[in-house]
């Protein structure tokens, strides 16, 4: 089994920060890649930004500059630092491994965590 989980998130006022982290657990051989989607209301998941097992980073164009992935391999761990966040950047954040496990390479997702940007 492995264990997604997200922590973090919040109501949060426009032009704040928050931060989010997410660890991986349980029985596997490797990670690669981990990311963070969001889904708003009334809208699709979409990619915020991913980071694989090397450093390789990839963001949204709406949150470039804005945001910042970050990775802790040996915790098996990924953080998410937004600042000058907006009322856009609503929405329920999940996390996101690439996991190798029983020989095969699996996609896991967190519960989701929802951020607030309101005054």
């Amino acid at each position: 089994q492995v264990q997604i989980v997200e922590s973090g998130g919040g109501l949060v006022q426009p032009g704040g920060s928050l931060s989010l982290s997410c660890a991986a657990s349980g029985s596997f051989f490797r990670i690669y890649a981990m990311g963070w989607y969001r889904q708003g209301p009334g809208k699709q998941r979409e990619l915020v930004a991913s980071i694989t097992s090397r450093g390789s980073r990839d963001y949204a164009d709406s949150v470039k500059g804005r945001f910042t992935i970050s990775r802790d391999n040996a915790k098996n761990t990924v953080y998410l630092q937004m600042n000058s966040l907006n009322p856009e950047d609503t929405a329920v954040y999940y996390c996101n491994a690439d996991v190798y496990r029983d020989y095969r390479w699996g996609d896991y997702w967190g519960q989701g965590t929802q951020v607030t940007v309101s005054s």
